[in-house]
């Protein structure tokens, strides 16, 4: 018998589309994302919580955006910027000056 499980946030795999950032950080923030889906269920509330969490622990002015269809094109720091996947969910975060 196949289990049908679904994969819970933490279970999904990771898949990073573009990245200007150090390996540390940008494990971090998949890893911050999985935590934040796991607590959240709306997307704006994803998004805060990723943000406060890069505000409080490498400083001001981290921005986030979550969804599952959005366009962007952005400036950001040099090394502060990752655009990944988690399962459907797309995860933008970037820092700006």
């Amino acid at each position: 018998m196949v289990d049908s499980k679904t994969p819970t946030p933490l279970e999904l795999k990771a898949m990073v589309k573009s990245v200007d950032m150090s390996e540390t950080m940008s494990q971090e923030s998949i890893e911050v994302a999985k935590e934040a889906m796991k607590q959240f269920n709306v997307e704006k509330e994803i998004a805060q919580h990723i943000k406060k969490e890069f505000d409080a622990k490498h400083g001001p002015t981290w921005h986030c955006i979550v969804g599952r269809n959005f366009g962007s094109f952005v400036t950001h720091e040099t090394k502060h910027f990752i655009y990944f996947y988690v399962g459907n969910l797309a995860i933008l975060l970037f820092k700006t000056a």
